[in-house]
């Protein structure tokens, strides 16, 4: 497995970091229910969502923004009402989920700015010193040049699988900044399946109406479970070396019982404590997925309305004054495989400012975990979730 080691450091959290930490990890998976709730509401099929990615890149451009526009932002990531909070919080947790020599979780921001538009001394320090962000200077109106620079950063920061993530045409002479997020994460299963044991078995898309796929499965092994009688549910997660991450697969227990489950979204994405080592017989579809995400028309549906209205923005934090300009568009592209070895994904959001157009008991019978119908995913890192999805038909 490759690993990309940045840097080495020692450092001491002191309660109001670990404190800041915890809140923006509570924060983060909130904001994960809210957005699949609204992706789930559009996407009809697959989908992964980054929402750690989107909450850092939103967080940096909250950097920057003012009174009611800041606010609005910052309630629709849950993120407390106090911009030295938030940049406490980030500052303390970009460098602490690096990954380790058993797995890699890379994140890095970037900052691309028009040429001679001067952005202000506080949002620089912001971006170097919380957000550990590059600042490039870059000339918008060679759009195509601009976008093959910037998707080239994106794809070496992602290990070349987020490809295309900046679309030449959304750049033009009134674009002043982009502000970019790319997270790459690669990990070995801590029990690889064994690949002598997958086999075609049927998936069933509804109760009555099924496919074969590649089955990965584990007989008569220990993994952490739970049976929750509420969501009518079962929980299970697999570890990945190196003991800091692991991946969550939540399993209606009927096969046509997503759509309920998408309901208690908020009861899905937060620490399981009910968790327990578990005998089992596991039963997992090999799947990939890609996935394209319009991130401000889901804001929108969060309520976020003033930092892209021209009347309302005040990201003068930035540049300028207030109105002087407005965020144009918040995208995402995401990308997972999963097999038998472990489990690779990456992510990128950009988010671009532009001014205004108009200016352990073992059992003697395992349970079974048999993922034959649609479920959700999700990795996890120290609780905080950086990757969410669904499975409703596997695809490899």
């Amino acid at each position: 497995m490759k690993t990309t080691l940045v840097l080495f450091f020692i450092f001491h959290l002191s309660i109001a970091e670990e404190g800041a930490i915890q809140e923006f990890t509570n924060a983060n998976n909130q904001f994960t229910s809210a957005v699949y709730k609204e992706l789930s509401k559009t996407e009809n099929g697959n989908f992964m969502v980054s929402p750690f990615s989107a909450e850092t890149v939103l967080a940096f451009a909250q950097s920057g923004c003012k009174g009611d526009s800041a606010e609005e932002l910052r309630n629709s990531l849950h993120l407390p009402n106090d911009r030295t909070k938030v940049e406490s919080a980030l500052k303390s947790l970009l460098p602490k989920i690096k990954g380790n020599d058993l797995y890699t979780l890379h994140t890095a921001n970037k900052m691309y700015v028009k040429k001679d538009f001067a952005i202000k001394e506080e949002f620089k320090r912001a971006a170097s010193q919380v957000y550990y962000a590059d600042s490039e200077s870059i000339d918008f109106t060679k759009n195509v040049e601009a976008a093959n620079v910037m998707n080239s950063w994106v794809e070496k920061h992602t290990k070349s699988k987020i490809k295309n993530l900046i679309d030449s045409n959304d750049l033009d002479k009134f674009t002043r900044a982009v502000l970019i997020n790319a997270l790459y994460f690669k990990a070995n299963w801590s029990l690889p399946f064994q690949l002598s044991l997958t086999s075609k078995r049927k998936f069933y898309k509804t109760a009555s109406d099924s496919i074969e796929v590649d089955m990965m499965q584990h007989f008569d092994e220990h993994f952490n479970y739970y049976e929750s009688p509420d969501l009518k549910a079962q929980f299970l997660e697999l570890p990945f070396k190196g003991g800091e991450a692991s991946m969550v697969f939540v399993l209606p227990n009927e096969k046509d019982g997503l759509a309920r489950l998408e309901t208690q979204l908020e009861s899905v994405f937060v620490p399981q404590h009910q968790l327990k080592s578990t005998f089992l017989n596991v039963v997992l579809p090999k799947f990939r997925i890609e996935s394209e995400i319009d991130f401000k028309s889901v804001l929108m549906k969060l309520g976020v309305a003033k930092v892209f209205d021209e009347e309302q923005a005040d990201l003068s934090g930035i540049a300028g004054e207030k109105g002087d300009l407005v965020i144009d568009k918040i995208a995402q592209k995401t990308f997972i495989d999963v097999s038998e070895e472990g489990v690779e994904a990456a992510a990128a959001t950009y988010v671009l400012i532009a001014v205004p157009a108009s200016a352990i008991l073992h059992q003697q019978q395992p349970k079974n975990f048999i993922a034959d119908h649609p479920f959700i995913f999700y990795i996890k890192v120290k609780d905080l979730v950086i990757f969410a999805g669904r499975v409703t038909i596997p695809s490899q």
